[in-house]
């Protein structure tokens, strides 16, 4: 089946059947998690940013400045309920005044007033970021499925799609499930720069307009995950470039400004609270595996520990695995996996498990296609189902 230019076949269909299923077990985390008081920060100070900021004086909003959170999760947990609340007030000037839920059919106090004629509110408050993952997947996927063909896509995808710690963090509202969607992807961005570069010239722009926005994105989530991603797209770019090496420092830095641009926009292009992301804090950093051990220590990521040690004895083993689609993903891996942030609360581990599930992914095809393919798809099967179960059961609290 073909739709507008875009073929849909098997590998399609599985693999959005795959985020299908994440999506519901999103909507049945959600529906089974009461709102919290991380919950209600967002959501004030989410509105507060689209609709009256400086609500404290000298501060951007009653959360602060924001300089170890970035803005972007704010924002979109904030913005489905300024919408709702929009609406509720266009709606007042349709009714009669004595059924009118504000006199004059408008607000005159703060905005926190339409808070009880919202509905909906864990729903509009949690699904974006659940959108974000579903999206991030659908990415994770076409990556893999281009790099390593079908089976290493829908490896990859199903790891993903079962992972506690992806379905946890995107049913919440969070900086890090966006940082993690913003980081893999500007990264191979970059890497997609880099082709095209290779190409026509009407074929540039597009993707160094994506590469900036995915970087401004990025560091509007969180400052640390910007920067590592400024620096590995530029590396990967530079060795994939070759011949057109002379443009790479001019791309980046335009990218660089622009991702400022966006950044300084995250704030409502107040000066004050966006000099705060250079003395905050937030990109500061140090090395730990404390972090890696406690996810190497979850009974429910059991599936994905066996994946990855039985991957990594392969890359290390096979000749054949060792090439430049599993290297850039396992490098990402190496360095992310150690890094935690020592003036701000974050999770950098979160952000290496797309590179990891790509890794994976990456040595599990090559095997395929060896004559030890039976017993790799048995594996793989088996390890799909293992950690299906295993999510499952997590999620219900077994």
């Amino acid at each position: 089946m073909r739709f507008k230019g875009f073929y849909i076949g098997r590998a399609q269909r599985v693999a959005a059947l795959l985020l299908l299923v994440l999506f519901g077990e999103c909507l049945w985390s959600i529906a089974h998690r009461p709102l919290d008081a991380n919950d209600y920060r967002y959501a004030r100070c989410g509105r507060e940013m689209w609709e009256a900021p400086s609500a404290i004086a000298g501060y951007y909003t009653t959360c602060g400045n924001l300089n170890g959170d970035g803005t972007f999760a704010y924002r979109l947990a904030g913005l489905p309920l300024t919408v709702q609340r929009l609406a509720l007030l266009s709606a007042d000037h349709f009714r009669k005044p004595e059924n009118r839920l504000y006199a004059n059919g408008a607000l005159n106090g703060t905005t926190w007033e339409a808070r009880h004629e919202l509905t909906w509110v864990k729903y509009l408050l949690r699904l974006p970021f659940c959108f974000f993952a579903v999206w991030l997947g659908g990415g994770l996927w076409w990556v893999a499925k281009r790099l390593f063909g079908t089976e290493g896509g829908a490896l990859a995808l199903s790891l993903y799609v079962f992972s506690p710690a992806i379905v946890k963090y995107a049913t919440t509202p969070n900086n890090e499930i966006l940082a993690l969607w913003g980081l893999y992807g500007m990264v191979y961005t970059a890497m997609g720069v880099a082709h095209a570069l290779q190409g026509p010239r009407r074929k540039w722009r597009p993707r160094i307009i994506l590469l900036t926005v995915s970087l401004g994105l990025t560091m509007s989530a969180h400052l640390l995950a910007g920067m590592v991603g400024l620096l590995a797209g530029a590396l990967f770019f530079f060795y994939l470039a070759e011949r057109r090496r002379a443009y790479v420092a001019q791309i980046m830095i335009f990218a660089a400004f622009g991702a400022l641009a966006i950044v300084f926009a995250g704030f409502g292009f107040r000066i004050a609270p966006f000099t705060y992301v250079f003395t905050g804090g937030s990109g500061r950093f140090w090395f730990s595996l404390d972090a890696a051990m406690n996810f190497a220590k979850t009974p429910a990521n059991a599936g994905i520990l066996i994946a990855s040690a039985v991957s990594l004895v392969v890359y290390a083993t096979a000749k054949r695995s060792r090439y430049f689609g599993n290297t850039a993903p396992l490098l990402m891996l190496l360095v992310l996996t150690p890094l935690y942030t020592s003036q701000v609360v974050s999770a950098p581990w979160l952000w290496a498990l797309p590179f990891l599930f790509t890794f994976i992914g990456g040595v599990f095809a090559d095997m395929l296609e060896t004559r030890q393919r039976k017993l790799f798809l048995l594996l793989s099967g088996g390890v799909v189902v293992t950690q299906a179960a295993l999510c499952w059961l997590s999620m219900a609290g077994l």
